[in-house]
């Protein structure tokens, strides 16, 4: 506990989350998802948080475990390390961490493995094609880049060799097991690029397919695993973590990195091929105040750049986007104009508002009149997604001198557009709450068809939770009348940190029993204020549905309620949560 009271849930996690004070509580944005509204509340007199949005929640070992990718006990050691506890030996159970520490031998091992083979006579065609882009060998062993064998288990065999089980080599994701139970490798025949964290440690790989080759996917990449999450992780950004001061640059493909590394853009990281996450945003924010984005300039690459800029809105980072000549990538720029062209590309790399501008007027012929009015209303869409008046004001004021007309029709148009889209935004904050939390509840399942009881069983343990002299009288009720396995064993959990030394629910002594998920919905029933009001009463009349749900064994009318219709009650549920709170 020593470990918990020197960590203040609310110190901890403000050097993550920017939170303000609302009333008891601190609100923000949760970092655990994309959100415009903040939804996430840090509850100071219960030790814990919550969100509303996504259901992540907990105390703050379940914070650090969430948001740094952790387990359990790593979870501990890093706070205590925080707070300068030591940890004896021997206290914790540490196999999760052994676990972690094999794969990255198994990853270390495979990326020597591919790297070596780069330079047999087999793997001629890998090294051929990497020095056809452009780089030297010099590049290539910087970044560890290799080839894997045309071969179903040849990196199987290698790493059998070295004493690896298979079993730690699936958890891995360097293996797959296949229809008939036999294992296989996951990358054969292919370009292999080394995915390295901020620490050196391999954690896995992206590769790319033969050239010659049409079947599969372009590039394949390691699957999450314990050591692994491609929502953050950042290719090169073990390198460029030391050459970022100034800016970083964000590009698309492994082989563009590569390329501006060995053209002395050292600062250049890679996406992985995925949608830019917060996570993402959060991690480039510790070593820089400025990030470039230069994605392609076609319609999936504008996409990714208005994805990437809704992330970043609001992490503080000053964020500008790179559009090269003639739609090129930066890579293809490079070869053709050589790297002082590009350093006054780079240079020259706009702020997100000018690029929407620019690109809005790609195509359009803004001489008539027809050709003007749809740009303007394109203009006035890039306008909407601006949050500071002033700016809007600028830019508006700018575009109404440029096309003769008035800055106030423009802005009017604006925020006309900007109070649709809040409304479609809105409607999509409640989908996506309804569906995770409650629609597709894998934490209690039963909720979806046996409501009524579920809500008994939440009721019974947030009044307990609250009002821990309460257990006594009913215990013995409580556990005879309760139906879900998951409020089974949080009521049990309840139980016993209650009888314990504190004579009261603390939520910290969950966090080895509970995943993640399952720890978010304990702290939404320990931030919940609804039934507190008299605790007897709402024990008794909750007992009282779950006796009569008992007896008629069988689902509640909720369970029959079509999706349109289960979304219904369950918006005003959320909403009805919400300003109980």
């Amino acid at each position: 506990m020593e470990i918990k009271y020197k960590n203040p849930i609310d110190d901890v996690i403000s050097s993550y989350v920017n939170l303000k004070r609302a009333g008891r509580n601190l609100n923000g944005l949760c970092p655990f998802h994309n959100e415009k509204t903040p939804s996430f509340t840090v509850y100071t007199d219960t030790s814990s948080f919550y969100c509303f949005g996504c259901g992540a929640g907990g105390d703050v070992f379940g914070f650090i475990r969430k948001i740094e990718n952790l387990d359990y006990i790593e979870a501990v050691k890093k706070l205590a390390d925080r707070a300068g506890v030591t940890i004896p030996e021997g206290d914790y159970d540490d196999s999760y961490l052994k676990l972690k520490n094999k794969i990255y031998e198994i990853n270390k091992e495979a990326a020597k493995f591919f790297h070596n083979h780069l330079f047999t006579p087999e793997g001629k065609w890998a090294l051929d094609y990497l020095t056809g882009r452009g780089l030297d060998i010099k590049t290539i062993k910087h970044f560890g880049l290799g080839c894997a064998p045309n071969e179903w288990d040849g990196l199987l065999k290698h790493l059998k060799s070295k004493g690896f089980y298979l079993t730690d080599m699936e958890q891995a994701n360097v293996i797959t097991k296949g229809k008939n139970n036999g294992y296989y490798d996951r990358f054969r025949n292919r370009v292999m690029f080394p995915i390295i964290e901020i620490n050196g440690k391999v954690v896995g790989f992206s590769g790319r397919r033969h050239p010659n080759e049409d079947k599969g996917g372009k590039y394949v990449n390691t699957s999450d695993t314990p050591v692994y999450k491609k929502s953050k992780t950042l290719f090169g950004f073990n390198f460029a973590k030391n050459h970022c001061a100034k800016q970083l640059l964000v590009v698309e493909g492994n082989m563009d990195v590569v390329s501006l590394h060995k053209a002395g853009f050292e600062n250049t990281i890679g996406t992985l091929g995925t949608a830019f996450t917060s996570e993402q945003a959060r991690m480039i924010s510790r070593y820089t105040n400025e990030i470039v984005l230069g994605f392609d300039s076609d319609a999936a690459g504008q996409k990714a750049v208005a994805r990437a800029s809704e992330v970043l809105g609001d992490s503080g980072l000053k964020v500008r986007v790179l559009s090269v000549p003639d739609g090129k990538d930066p890579d293809e720029f490079i070869k053709k104009n050589g790297p002082e062209r590009f350093k006054a590309v780079l240079e020259g790399a706009v702020n997100e508002i000018e690029y929407k501008l620019f690109m809005a007027a790609q195509g359009i012929d803004t001489s008539t009149a027809d050709g003007k009015a749809k740009y303007l209303n394109l203009a006035a869409e890039a306008l909407a997604t601006i949050n500071s008046p002033i700016t809007i004001d600028l830019y508006a004021g700018r575009l109404a001198e440029q096309y003769g007309i008035t800055k106030a029709t423009l802005i009017k148009e604006a925020e006309k557009i900007r109070y649709n889209n809040r409304k479609i935004r809105h409607k999509k904050e409640i989908g996506a709450i309804i569906k995770p939390v409650y629609k597709n509840n894998e934490v209690n399942p039963l909720k979806r068809t046996n409501k009524l009881a579920v809500l008994a069983e939440e009721t019974i343990i947030a009044v307990i939770m609250a009002h821990p002299d309460s257990l006594s009288k009913y215990q013995a009720l409580i556990e005879e009348n309760m139906i879900s396995d998951i409020n089974k064993r949080i009521f049990k959990a309840v139980e016993q940190s209650i009888s314990g030394a504190l004579g009261k629910f603390d939520i910290s002594l969950f966090g080895d029993e509970f995943s993640p998920e399952e720890m978010g919905y304990i702290s939404s029933l320990q931030n919940s204020k609804g039934p507190f009001v008299d605790p007897q009463k709402s024990i008794d009349d909750a007992i009282s549905v779950l006796q009569k749900e008992k007896i008629n064994s069988s689902p509640s009318e909720a369970g029959k309620l079509d999706d349109d219709a289960w979304a219904k009650q369950m918006e005003e549920l959320i909403k009805n949560k919400k300003r109980s709170n």
